[in-house]
């Protein structure tokens, strides 16, 4: 990514940017536990898809990991400290959300939109400045919505949006960035403008993590595979590890086949 700095020099002798020890959460007391005892380790600089049936506590994994949740049990550290342990705007500093769908009442543009994102490094009550605008500007333009900056968001198309999203999300210049289906309201070409969007990113050093029910999206630019089922981690690794044919079988509950066609795994289905 075009001006964002290397991210992993200072991590990578600290060991996992991210780790979930023996997490349990569920949203009633005493009621049904929707993750249970998950551990897993994040390592800096990786794309970790996590997959799973409906239900199985993708969404939820990434609003533990922001701080939103708390876990009943276990432990969620960020760069091995307790997460518990960093205020509001450093967690801001540290990692953003692109979430799956977000309510926008008001006719902001979508320059003004994005400059939201600098929130974590502004003071109360603070206008954004000059180096602010600077990198709106750059994140809008990664995205290709640079025709468009002066729009009312709210006239924007879906995938438009979920791309203005995207950019909002890096102008908080995240280490770790965490997408929460990013492709869902894509259409063809906005998705691989997104995917080669975020494969530039990883190339620059950023950490990732998306939730997605695309196998094929988490085939083109993951590392890493979680696949999680019943609340639980059934399989995690690298992709050549997990994405078999056996394991997204298991998890999903009918027969899947993964085949590579051109040096692209593709995932094909009854």
């Amino acid at each position: 990514m075009t001006g964002m700095p290397e991210l992993t020099a200072n991590l990578a002798e600290t060991g996992p940017l991210l780790s979930y020890d023996q997490v349990s959460f569920g949203y009633t007391p005493g009621g049904k536990s929707v993750l249970r005892t998950l551990s897993l380790d994040v390592q800096p600089g990786t794309v970790t898809a996590v997959l799973g049936p409906n239900g199985a506590g993708k969404t939820t994994l990434l609003h533990l990991t922001l701080g939103w949740l708390k876990p009943q049990r276990g432990q969620v550290r960020l760069a091995g400290r307790p997460l518990g342990s960093y205020g509001r705007r450093a967690l801001g500093q540290w990692m953003a959300l692109v979430p799956q769908t977000e309510r926008i009442p008001f006719e902001y543009s979508v320059m003004e939109y994005v400059l939201m994102g600098r929130s974590p490094y502004l003071t109360p009550l603070a206008m954004p400045g000059a180096d602010d605008y600077r990198i709106g500007e750059m994140v809008i333009q990664q995205v290709g919505l640079s025709a468009l900056r002066d729009r009312p968001i709210t006239t924007l198309s879906g995938g438009e949006r979920q791309l203005a999203t995207a950019a909002r999300a890096l102008a908080q210049q995240p280490r770790l960035l965490l997408l929460d289906e990013p492709t869902a309201h894509l259409d063809l070409a906005n998705k691989a403008r997104l995917i080669r969007l975020l494969r530039d990113l990883t190339a620059s050093g950023m950490t990732l993590i998306l939730t997605t029910h695309e196998p094929d999206v988490a085939a083109a630019i993951a590392t890493h595979v979680v696949l999680i089922v019943g609340g639980q981690v059934f399989r995690a690794g690298s992709l050549a590890e997990v994405f078999t044919s056996d394991n997204l079988s298991a998890a999903y509950g009918l027969p899947v086949r993964v085949t590579r066609l051109d040096g692209q795994q593709i995932v094909q289905w009854q």
